[in-house]
């Protein structure tokens, strides 16, 4: 495990129900694109890796696939076993997964890449799953960032507050890639997949500032762990930049619309 994965691992400890109620909406936009792109259908024996509280699974469930769905923390795995019931959930964590080669016709990840501290490893895993000719889609946060993704960061800068030294930076450099459609593309193909291919979605989240808040608030995610991490004093600064700062992308009913980019990449093994 690097540094990046336990860090990840305490980012999240506990939290499923705070991104049910901030960013777990957010992230459900792309989920019928990326189950086409798996072509997933019924009877299709489908993985959902990194499953959140559900969402991608049930959707899949929803299309009369056969579901078997993970993720690394416990409180998503209670709320994925609720969201879908007729699904397979497990707590499983990459690159080690409990299943045979070739156990799947599809595995899907969404936004699942942007968690792991190598990810080339952690698709070799998915690819080993996979069965011969079987599917691959997955997603994650395009970078540069589009504008509504740097809400929070500005206003963290803006505030003034500082990073903690137990939350790093990123990736080793060795097991860094782009994060564009060349480089995702090129991601998979060294993983062992084959026809990859990349596109990137791009729409407006639309939310109110008070959901958008709870994310952070509750520690969702870096961003929030960052906050947390903060006095009350600088706590409520960042919020008063995070309030400044949203009225850029406040529409006229008084809610947040806010740009967000992602890649939506497909291949088979």
């Amino acid at each position: 495990m690097t540094a990046f994965d336990a860090s990840e691992r305490l980012i999240w400890a506990g939290r499923g129900a705070a991104y049910a109620r901030s960013y777990a909406r957010l992230c459900a936009h792309p989920v019928p694109r990326l189950l086409d792109a798996a072509r997933v259908g019924p009877d299709a024996r489908v993985l959902d890796v990194g499953t959140g509280p559900g969402t991608v699974a049930a959707a899949a469930c929803a299309r009369g696939a056969k579901v078997t769905a993970v993720d690394a923390e416990p409180t998503m795995v209670e709320l994925a076993a609720r969201a879908a019931p007729t699904a397979d959930v497990r707590l499983a964590v990459l690159p080690e997964l409990p299943f045979t080669d070739g156990e799947f016709d599809a595995v899907v990840a969404n936004f699942v890449l942007n968690h792991v501290g190598r990810p080339r490893i952690a698709l070799a895993e998915l690819r080993r799953v996979l069965r011969p000719n079987g599917r691959i889609a997955l997603t994650i946060w395009a970078a540069p960032p589009a504008p509504g993704q740097t809400l929070l960061g500005r206003a963290i800068q803006a505030a003034g507050a500082a990073r903690p030294p137990q939350l790093p930076d990123g990736l080793a450099p060795e097991d860094d890639f782009s994060r564009d459609e060349s480089g995702l593309t090129g991601l998979m193909t060294a993983a062992g997949l084959r026809e990859a291919a990349c596109e990137t979605l791009r729409w407006d989240h639309h939310t109110d500032a008070a959901e958008w808040w709870a994310g952070p608030a509750a520690g969702v995610a870096s961003g929030g762990r960052l906050v947390q991490s903060q006095t009350p004093r600088m706590r409520a600064e960042i919020k008063r930049h995070f309030d400044l700062l949203g009225a850029e992308f406040t529409d006229e009913h008084g809610r947040l619309a806010l740009p967000h980019a992602a890649l939506l990449a497909r291949a088979r093994r």
